[in-house]
């Protein structure tokens, strides 16, 4: 899904339109790459499934990097404007925080009402048993292309605000670990749940954060250690933490 963003967020800045343009077109240019990447979803399930939506990482990054040079500027990417209100330049990590947080609360309200609806209810029963729900009247093609759009239109989204953030569009924000890192965030957090993907988040963050002010002490009590193995202790703590909730949970 992580790929997706860098798509619509490199077309949005090649268009050259402001922030509050791109950030609906980001989203729906996102979810039409979602719908594609999700056709194949009625057929195959469960890590078939996976499977074939990692491919779009490797599809998306090959189109980016060399068929469409020309849009999105290849390896070296697009730079991105600062988004503005009237004289107002949001173009610091402080200032962004005033667009970002509010942009994630109307999000996250979304999410909260969309579980709600009858379409929803319908997500809820495919994915607890897709064969019931398709016994019960449930469309599983439609609703499973439904939820791709989705899913891939809050990527766009969340996309677009990070390359306005750093001011530079480019496909090496979404690599294959990034997605990776995501979807470790949603498992510690709790899968199925919006407020365990904001925690899962938190959490994951938090931890980074943590091990890498405490490399260096580390470091300093086991001089023998490697200054490469203290540097890989936060990819060795987040898959050990992963593990342990993939067990116990």
């Amino acid at each position: 899904m992580c790929i997706r963003d860098s798509t619509s967020a490199l077309l949005c800045v090649k268009l050259g339109v402001s922030f509050w343009v791109a950030l609906p077109i980001a989203g729906l240019t996102a979810g039409v790459v979602g719908l594609l990447f999700g056709l194949p979803s009625l057929r195959i399930k469960g890590l078939y499934l996976f499977m074939s939506t990692l491919a779009a990482q490797f599809i998306i990054t090959y189109l980016i990097m060399n068929a469409g040079r020309a849009i999105t500027g290849g390896s070296y990417g697009q730079s991105a404007p600062a988004p503005q209100i009237g004289n107002i330049v949001f173009d610091s990590p402080k200032s962004f925080y005033y667009i970002a947080i509010p942009i994630c609360i109307i999000m996250t309200f979304l999410a909260k009402n969309i579980v709600r609806t009858r379409m929803g209810r319908a997500f809820i029963a495919i994915r607890d048993n897709d064969i019931a729900a398709e016994v019960m009247g449930v469309n599983l093609f439609r609703y499973k292309l439904t939820a791709f759009f989705i899913g891939c239109f809050y990527a766009g989204i969340a996309g677009s605000l990070l390359v306005h953030h750093f001011r530079h569009a480019s496909p090496d924000y979404f690599s294959l670990m990034v997605s990776i890192w995501m979807l470790g965030m949603l498992i510690v957090g709790g899968m199925g749940s919006i407020l365990g993907a904001i925690l899962g988040a938190t959490f994951v963050k938090f931890l980074d954060e943590v091990i890498a002010m405490a490399g260096p002490a580390i470091h300093r009590a086991f001089p023998f250690l490697t200054p490469a193995f203290t540097a890989a202790m936060g990819l060795m703590v987040f898959a050990l933490v992963v593990i342990l909730f993939l067990i116990y949970e």
